[in-house]
C-alpha cells in the first residue's frame, strides 16, 4: 500500500466522470484506496438544501449532489472493482478542499473542465489552481484520453525538475511502459559552453551547443535509470520550442509528466509558463510535479 490514497474530484461533469474512472486505475496501479470527493459550495451560500416545497419530495440541492456523488462511485467501481472507494462531501469551494485533500494524498485527479467553467475555456480554474498550489502530484484528465504509446517527460534540467523525473520513472515503471525523456532547447534558451579558445570568446565549434543540450539531458536522468533498472529510456532532444515539442509528443503518450516551475520561470510564480500550457493544449493526460519541499 502507498502513504495515502489516490483522490478525485468529483462534480457530476462529463470531465470529472472521466477523471474519476482515469482515478480509479491510477488506485490499482498503486494498490491504493481511491476517495471522491464533491466540495459542496451551496451551504456556505445559505442555499436551502432540502427540496422546495412547491417540488417532488425527492428534489433538493442534496439529495442532487448524494446522487451526483453516488454515480462517481458506480464510474470508479467498475472501472476498477478491485479497488476500495470511499466518498466524502465537504462543505466548501473546489479549489480550498481539494488543496488540503491534497495534504494527505499520494496523487490528486481531477477533470480538465467542470460544471462552472465558461464555453471555449481548454481548462478549469480548478484544475490551474491545484497544479500550481497541490501539495502531491496533479493529474489533469481530459474526456478523451490519451494513447497506448510512451510516458513522456519533459526534461530541462532544472532542480525543480529533479521530483518530475522521479514521478515519471516510477509512472513509467507501474505501467510496464517506455519512457521518453525530451528536452527541447533552442539557441536562446540553451546555456553558452565553454570556448575552445580563451582568445576568441564567442567562437565555438558547430554542434557546441546540442553537445551540452545532450550532456544536460543525460545528466538530468543520472541515477533514475539504475533505480528503475526494467524501464526503457529513450532520449529525445528537440531544436525547437519546448511547449511546441511537448504538445506534439502527446498526441501518442499515454502521459505527460512536467515539473511545476522550470529554469525559465520567473520568481514567485508557481505554475511556469510551459506547464500552463500544456494544460490547455496537451492531447493526454498531464502530470504536474512541484519540486519536493516546495511551499504552496
Amino acid at each position: 500500500m502507498t502513504s495515502g490514497p489516490v483522490v478525485v474530484g468529483a462534480d457530476g461533469s462529463a470531465s470529472s466522470l472521466a477523471a474519476v474512472q482515469t482515478a480509479a486505475r491510477e488506485a490499482r496501479l498503486r494498490g491504493a484506496g481511491l476517495r471522491v470527493v464533491h466540495a459542496f459550495l451551496w451551504p456556505a451560500m445559505h442555499v436551502p438544501l432540502g427540496p422546495s416545497p412547491l417540488g417532488p419530495s425527492e428534489g433538493g440541492v442534496r439529495r442532487m449532489v448524494d446522487r451526483l456523488v453516488a454515480e462517481a462511485v458506480e464510474h470508479a467501481r467498475a472501472a476498477a472493482p478491485e479497488v476500495v472507494v470511499d466518498h466524502v462531501v465537504v462543505t466548501g469551494e473546489p479549489l480550498t478542499v481539494l488543496e488540503a485533500q491534497s495534504r494527505h494524498a499520494e496523487l490528486v485527479v481531477v477533470g480538465s473542465r467542470g460544471m462552472g467553467g465558461f464555453v471555449g475555456l481548454l481548462i478549469g480554474s480548478t484544475a490551474v489552481h491545484l497544479a500550481a498550489h497541490g501539495h502531491c502530484p496533479v493529474l489533469v484528465v481530459r474526456e478523451q484520453q490519451g494513447g497506448d504509446g510512451p510516458v513522456v517527460l519533459g526534461v530541462d534540467g532544472s532542480a525543480a525538475g529533479v521530483a518530475a523525473v522521479d514521478f515519471a520513472f516510477a509512472e513509467a515503471e507501474l505501467r510496464g511502459c517506455e519512457l521518453v525523456a525530451l528536452h527541447a532547447w533552442t539557441t536562446w534558451n540553451a546555456p553558452l559552453p565553454a570556448p575552445q579558445d580563451a582568445s576568441a570568446p564567442y567562437a565555438n565549434p558547430p554542434g557546441a551547443l546540442a553537445g551540452e543540450e545532450d550532456r544536460l539531458l543525460a545528466e538530468a536522468l543520472a541515477g533514475h535509470r539504475e533505480r528503475h533498472p526494467d524501464v526503457p529510456v529513450r532520449h529525445r532532444l528537440v531544436h525547437g520550442g519546448t511547449r511546441e515539442a511537448l504538445i506534439e509528443a502527446s498526441r501518442s503518450a499515454r502521459l505527460l509528466v512536467v515539473g511545476a516551475r522550470g529554469r525559465g520561470g520567473f520568481t514567485g510564480l508557481l505554475l511556469g509558463s510551459v506547464s500552463q500550457a500544456l494544460l490547455h493544449h496537451a492531447h493526454c493526460p498531464v502530470a504536474v510535479v512541484r519540486a519536493a519541499g516546495a511551499r504552496p
